[in-house]
């Protein structure tokens, strides 16, 4: 098994910035791909971007595309969420998960982490 533990979230006003961590530790060898994920009160939970853990291949959902940026640290086996360029409508849970499989689905994913808030106020 595999434990994910968040970190970084926040309050920020419009147009900042903040960078979530998401640390891995037990079976860190078994993970295909790290994603991020975030849920907003009321609204299911959302896909936001993933990374392949071997080769760093970053992958985003056009919600966030050219705002965020995923990146991961294999010998810390930490993986990263820089978020610019914040809006109101990014405030919400932010949840990290790994995916065991080569292929990418996001209903793969699981170990989820405890979740970090993330409030961008206007």
């Amino acid at each position: 098994q595999v434990q994910l533990v968040e970190s970084g979230g926040g309050l920020v006003q419009a147009g900042g910035s903040l960078r979530l961590s998401c640390a891995a530790s037990g079976r860190t060898f078994s993970i295909a791909r790290m994603g991020w994920f975030r849920q907003a009160p009321g609204k299911e939970r959302e896909y936001i971007a993933h990374i392949t853990w071997g080769s760093g291949s970053p992958y985003y959902a056009d919600s966030v595309k050219g705002r965020f940026t995923i990146s991961r640290d294999n010998a810390k086996n930490t993986m990263y969420l820089q978020m610019n360029s914040l809006k109101p409508e990014d405030t919400a849970v932010y949840f990290c998960a790994l995916s065991t499989r080569r292929t990418f689905r996001p209903e793969d994913f699981g170990s989820w982490g405890q979740g970090t808030q993330v409030t961008v106020s206007t």
